[in-house]
Protein backbone atom coordinates (compact mmCIF):
# COMPACT_ATOMS: atom_id res chain seq x y z
CA UNK A 1 0.00 0.00 0.00
CA UNK A 2 1.10 3.40 -0.76
CA UNK A 3 1.88 5.98 1.93
CA UNK A 4 -0.71 8.03 0.58
CA UNK A 5 -3.48 5.69 0.89
CA UNK A 6 -1.84 4.92 4.40
CA UNK A 7 -2.80 7.83 7.36
CA UNK A 8 0.65 6.23 9.60
CA UNK A 9 2.70 5.83 6.67
CA UNK A 10 1.68 9.54 5.72
CA UNK A 11 2.80 10.57 8.98
CA UNK A 12 6.24 8.20 9.03
CA UNK A 13 7.26 10.18 5.77
CA UNK A 14 6.41 13.81 6.70
CA UNK A 15 8.16 13.55 9.35
CA UNK A 16 10.98 12.20 8.19
CA UNK A 17 10.86 14.42 5.70
CA UNK A 18 11.01 17.24 8.52
CA UNK A 19 13.96 15.17 10.76
CA UNK A 20 15.95 15.30 6.78
CA UNK A 21 15.77 18.51 6.09
CA UNK A 22 16.29 20.29 9.68
CA UNK A 23 19.44 17.47 9.73
CA UNK A 24 20.67 19.13 5.97
CA UNK A 25 20.07 22.23 6.92
CA UNK A 26 22.31 21.84 10.02
CA UNK A 27 25.09 20.57 7.82
CA UNK A 28 24.75 23.33 4.66
CA UNK A 29 22.90 26.00 5.36
CA UNK A 30 23.08 27.35 2.58
CA UNK A 31 21.58 24.30 0.66
CA UNK A 32 18.08 24.97 1.38
CA UNK A 33 18.06 28.53 2.57
CA UNK A 34 18.81 29.49 -1.68
CA UNK A 35 15.12 28.16 -2.76
CA UNK A 36 12.51 29.46 -0.24
CA UNK A 37 9.95 29.86 -3.38
CA UNK A 38 8.57 27.31 -5.08
CA UNK A 39 8.44 23.50 -5.24
CA UNK A 40 11.66 23.60 -3.20
CA UNK A 41 10.48 25.80 -0.95
CA UNK A 42 8.87 22.69 0.80
CA UNK A 43 12.48 21.43 2.00
CA UNK A 44 12.77 25.03 3.13
CA UNK A 45 9.84 25.01 5.08
CA UNK A 46 9.94 21.46 6.89
CA UNK A 47 13.63 22.81 7.54
CA UNK A 48 11.94 25.71 9.61
CA UNK A 49 9.39 23.52 11.01
CA UNK A 50 12.57 21.11 12.36
CA UNK A 51 14.21 23.47 13.76
CA UNK A 52 11.49 25.68 15.55
CA UNK A 53 9.11 23.06 16.40
CA UNK A 54 11.81 20.65 17.61
CA UNK A 55 10.58 19.27 21.18
CA UNK A 56 7.55 18.53 19.66
CA UNK A 57 8.95 16.77 16.19
CA UNK A 58 11.22 15.06 18.57
CA UNK A 59 8.15 13.86 20.85
CA UNK A 60 6.16 13.02 17.67
CA UNK A 61 9.21 10.88 16.15
CA UNK A 62 9.25 8.74 19.70
CA UNK A 63 5.60 8.55 19.96
CA UNK A 64 5.82 7.37 15.97
CA UNK A 65 8.30 4.93 16.68
CA UNK A 66 6.55 3.61 19.35
CA UNK A 67 3.40 2.75 17.22
CA UNK A 68 4.66 1.38 14.36
CA UNK A 69 6.79 -1.23 16.89
CA UNK A 70 4.66 -1.79 19.53
CA UNK A 71 1.08 -1.14 18.04
CA UNK A 72 1.23 -2.80 14.78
Amino acid sequence: MSAIFNFQSLLTVTLLLICTCAYIRSLAPSLPDRNKTGLWGIFWKCARIGERQSPYVAVCCIVMAFSIHFVQ
